[in-house]
């Protein structure tokens, strides 16, 4: 009797396949029933001498309807990023907030410096924006992302 192989293809082991039936075009390509894209972009440093800072256009297209804009456009600072950060884990306290990219003392002006940074803002807003918990819970979360005249003070 011949040995048969333990990664040898058995019958006794496939179970029939579920018989589905295939998408049409409009169910190929309509909008996906919840999405949430952010996007942290266009970064533009003002002012002079001790007085500068980068500013970065925070883009937020979703159709989540715990968000009250289906498209929003909105500009933030590092500082900004930093206070919604403290109010988040003030008012989520069983949600772990990651950490924004640490702050910068030398050549924070530098293109590679403010892109880096850029990136670190969007990767930290795409996990604390796409947390189910914090989407339904929070009420800072959607001002920061939607409303242009957002203010920290109103929060803390």
């Amino acid at each position: 009797m011949a040995a048969v192989s333990p990664f040898a293809r058995s019958s006794a082991f496939e179970e029939p396949r579920l018989q589905g039936r295939e998408q049409n075009i409009e169910e190929m390509y309509s909008v996906p029933e919840n999405f949430l894209e952010i996007e942290v972009r266009n970064p533009q440093t003002h002012g002079y001498s001790r007085k500068m800072y980068t500013d970065y256009e925070i883009v937020c297209r979703t159709n989540i309807p715990a968000f009250k804009l289906r498209h929003s456009s909105v500009r933030r600072r590092y500082s900004d990023f930093e206070a919604f950060r403290d109010i988040l884990e003030r008012e989520s306290t069983r949600v772990n907030i990651p950490p924004l990219p640490g702050k910068v003392f030398t050549n924070r002006f530098s293109e590679e410096v403010i892109e880096s940074r850029r990136e670190g803002l969007e990767r930290f807003l795409s996990i604390v924006a796409g947390h189910p918990l914090l989407q339904t819970g929070s009420k800072v979360l959607c001002a920061f992302l939607q409303d242009p005249g957002w203010d920290k003070s109103q929060w803390l």
